[in-house]
This record gives structure tokens, sequence and C-alpha cells, in this order.
């Protein structure tokens, strides 16, 4: 089955489109107005060579001209992904791309003027002030992406560690619990490169390979060990500033593995890990959660919304919010993100998740099988989830304290098929086969107004660039064979035994929830 799927302009993409119109424009009436003033220059007597007949000459050629340009060179932008996948190049390659747009743009303006304007009767730009508007359009647009680049990496995060400063909430010190997953794998290069010292507390089930890139970072501390372990958390908060607990047993199918094991994991332990936190004076805690908690709904769902949902691993992380909502006072001021279904690479991979797992299987067996495929999902790339958690660490604790926020964008909700047919879009050899049977009964719309408006956060991928990322990394023999279990949460636990070496006691949950005294965390 075979339907439309949607190209929208977000209002992010429009303000981009109109300050590059605004440059283009400005670029085409300065480069005009500097051959007008050298022409004039180069005569003595100004008026002897018709300066107002020639001003507005160059006021018609810009009329004619000007609103082709701009067309041009908006089409050509986002064809070359300026306002979507270009926007997360690399700097250098960013330079190369935006040069050859812009190049681009001012050849076939050229060209259709030198063909087309004598017959339509229109005023072609003088060359030498083509040449100056391509150079100023080239100056500007690299500008301005610099800067945002300068303002992302430099000034903001100067600002915002003013702005704790301020408030004496400024964190060095990071201790990341599952630091070796799927989103710390993402996060942990982000916080070294903002200066934090990071810990990282992690039984490495899947070896170091995760973080290979950052492991022997000299602010980067690697302890092993189960975080379910109150000897080894209260040794890992030792000097920490700031809590991010990413450790979980994820997904529907993993969790049913064993449920005993998964109460253990999702909520015993984040209990006690935020009781020893506490304890030990750390005010900033954030806490992965998901939006499986709304469970299913057809209405748009936000912060405020009714929570019900229909899974053991939504069940656990709704109950573990509402743990750390009632410890929250003066001295412990959690943070609670849900999270969009996540897609994208990063060092943990996941092939268990829809997104990467359909683009795949639509690579390598030429087929995207959806079940039901009515069912609303949000979306969120690993790396802006990431970026969410940093967002968390670097915002005022005045801000994020005791706050819930989803994290995703509302553009990126989506129905299963819809993404199915977004992927054939790319890989239009694959068959796409829906089937009425839908195993996944949980169905939700989300709204992400809150942690843009509050914190200005808006995620930089989209799933059509994150279809692309999954399909050139299995092209190019990134990812040999997605078929793997090392890719499934689910596969690894159950083939590998794992979920038997860590199957807890049956009564070790009610153990770590009785109240604990303080003094026991603190020495």
């Amino acid at each position: 089955m075979k339907g439309k799927t949607r190209f929208r302009i977000t209002g992010a993409m429009a303000a981009r489109m109109l300050a590059d119109a605004l440059m283009i424009n400005a670029a085409l009436v300065s480069a005009l107005a500097i051959r007008f003033l050298l022409k004039v220059a180069m005569h003595h007597q100004a008026r002897a060579i018709g300066y107002e007949e020639e001003l507005a000459s160059y006021a018609t050629a810009y009329l004619h001209n000007a609103w082709i340009l701009t067309g041009v060179c908006l089409v050509v932008f986002t064809v070359c992904g300026f306002y979507t996948y270009g926007r997360v190049y690399q700097n250098r390659y960013k330079a190369l791309v935006i040069t050859q747009a812009v190049l681009h743009s001012y050849l076939i303006l050229g060209f259709v003027s030198h063909v087309f304007w004598d017959k339509l009767g229109l005023v072609e730009i003088p060359r030498v002030a083509l040449l100056l508007a391509l150079l100023l359009n080239l100056g500007l647009t690299l500008a301005s992406r610099s800067w945002s680049f300068v303002w992302e990496r430099v000034i903001r995060p100067e600002r915002e560690a003013r702005i704790q400063n301020g408030n004496g909430d400024r964190v060095r010190n990071v201790l990341v619990i599952g630091g070796a997953g799927y989103i710390g794998s993402a996060l942990l290069p982000k916080l070294l490169e903002q200066g934090y010292r990071v810990r990282v507390l992690d039984l490495f089930l899947y070896g170091e390979e995760p973080i290979r890139a950052v492991a022997d970072h000299a602010r980067l501390e690697l302890v092993t060990g189960d975080f379910r372990d109150v000897q080894k958390v209260v040794e890992a908060t030792r000097g920490m500033d700031a809590v991010v607990h990413l450790g979980a047993i994820v997904g529907d199918p993993a969790c049913s593995l064993d449920e005993d094991v998964t109460v253990d994991v999702n909520l015993g332990a984040t209990q006690m890990i935020a009781q020893v936190a506490k304890a030990s004076g750390i005010r900033r805690f954030v806490f992965a959660s998901t939006c499986s908690v709304y469970g299913a709904c057809d209405e748009i769902l936000d912060e405020r919304s009714d929570v019900k949902p229909v899974s053991l691993y939504g069940h656990t992380k709704l109950v573990a919010e509402r743990g750390l909502r009632s410890m929250a006072d003066e001295r412990f001021a959690p943070t609670i993100l849900r999270f969009a279904t996540i897609y994208g690479l990063s060092g943990r991979t996941r092939f268990d998740l829809v997104v990467n797992v359909l683009a795949a299987k639509a690579k390598v067996d030429g087929q995207i099988t959806i079940h039901g495929g009515n069912q609303w999902r949000p979306f969120v790339h690993v790396d802006d989830a990431a970026r969410a958690v940093l967002k968390m660490i670097t915002s005022p604790l005045s801000l994020v304290g005791n706050e819930t926020f989803n994290v995703g964008s509302d553009e990126q909700n989506y129905t299963i098929q819809e993404i199915g047919e977004l992927i054939q879009q790319q890989v239009f050899t694959a068959e796409l086969i829906c089937e009425d049977s839908a195993t996944d009964h949980r169905n939700y719309r989300v709204s992400f107004r809150r942690i843009r408006n509050k914190l200005g956060f808006e995620p930089r991928w989209t799933v059509e660039q994150g279809v692309q990322q999954v399909l050139e990394a299995v092209a190019g023999g990134d990812v040999l064979d997605y078929r793997d279990p090392r890719y499934s949460n689910a596969r690894f636990l159950s083939e590998s035994g794992v979920i038997n070496i860590i199957k807890a006691d049956e009564d070790w949950t009610r153990e770590l929830l009785k109240p604990q005294p303080s003094p026991e965390y603190a020495n």
C-alpha cells in the first residue's frame, strides 16, 4: 500500500529560508550599488554620463532579476540540504556544500539571463555586479552558518556557565549511569567537549566498543559495575555534581523476558540511586523516561495529560517518575525526560527500533513490513536525545529542576505506515507490505511545545535524515548484519544468557524500596 509522505516546512525552516532570502537580496542590492558608485567615480562629471538614467537602469535590473535569483537560490539551497540534513554536516564539508550551492545558483541565473533576457526584453545584471553579488552572497551565507557554530560551541556554553555561576549551581563533574548504551554513547562526547569531568557506571555488557572514540579521554573515568549495587553507586557518586540515569532494560520485548528483573532494574534501582544522590548532596538528577507512559490515546498529549501505559516498560518508568517526584525538595530537584521513539546511529546502535530496523530491512531484504500501521508515534534522533540531556545539565536548575519534558518535535509525529512510506521513498525498490495484525497497541501523538518554549530546544535531525544515515551505514559496511543479536536488547539479553546473570532475588526490590538512613550513603 502506497501513500503520500508529508513534506513539511517547519517554522524554523521558514525562518532560515527568509533569512537567506534577505541575504540574497542584500548582496544583490549592495553589488549593484557598488558597481554604480564605481562607474560614477570613474567620471569627473557624474551628470555627464546621465547618472539618473543609469541609476534607473540598475534599479530595473534588480527588479527583473531579484525574484528569480531568490527563487533559484532557495530551491538549490533546499536540494543541498541547507534546511534539513546539511545542518549537521561537519564544518569543512558544510563550507564546501555552501560554496557549491551558491556558485550553482548564480551560474543558473547567468545562463537563464544570457539566453532569455533579450528575448523577453528584460535588463540583465552587469557582469561585474553579478560577480560582486556572488562573492557577497557567498560570504554572508558562510558567515551566517559559521555564526551558528560559534554560538552553539562558544558563546552559549559560556553564557550558560555564567548563569550557573551566578546561581551557585555550576556543574563540573557528571556521573552517567548506563553511559555505554544507546543514548549514553552519544552523550559522552558532548559532555567531554563542553569541558565536564565524566564518570561512567556501567556493566559494559557490549564491551567498551560503543565508547571507543572517547574511552581514553583524560576527563573520562570508567567504573565497571551493576548500578543495582548500592556500594558501587555510593562510590560512583562521590565528588559528582550531577547524575544522569540512563540505565534500564529498554523496550517491551526485553522487559518481558523476566518481569522481576525488569522491575528491579527499572524501578528499584532508580529509587535507590536517587536516594544515594540525594543523601550525597547532589541536587541535579536527570532521569531517562519514555513517551510510552502515555499508552494509547487519539489526542495530542503533553506533560499534563493523563498517563496510561500499556506495557511493563511504560509502567516501570511511570512508577519510577512518581518515586522521583515524591523525593523532590529543596535539596533534590530531579528532571524527567520522556523520550520519543529514538532512531539513528550512535556508538551502540540498535536495530530493534522501528525506523532503524525498517530502513535496514528495506536495504538488505527489499521489504518493509508494517503491522497495523495506523498507530501514531513521536520520533527523535539519538543525537538529539543526547543534546536534550546535555541541555538539562547546562541549563539553570531553576528552569529544569523538578520538571518533566517530552523530548522530540511536533513535526516528527508519524504513523507507522507513514514511516514505511517515507523509507520506501529512499529505497524505491523495496516492497511495502502492510499487515492488519498489530502486535503493539501503543498509539500516541505528543506535543513538544514545552521543551521548545521553555528551553529553546529543537531537534536538528529529521526522520528522513535518520533513514539516510542508516542506509549509508548498511551500504558502506559499517553495519555488517543488522540481525546480529548485539543490535537487539531482547535477543542479546536472552541469547547471551545475560538475563540470567543479572537475575535478582525475589525480595531485592522490596529491600531497596525501604527507607534508607542518610548517613549510610553520605560516608
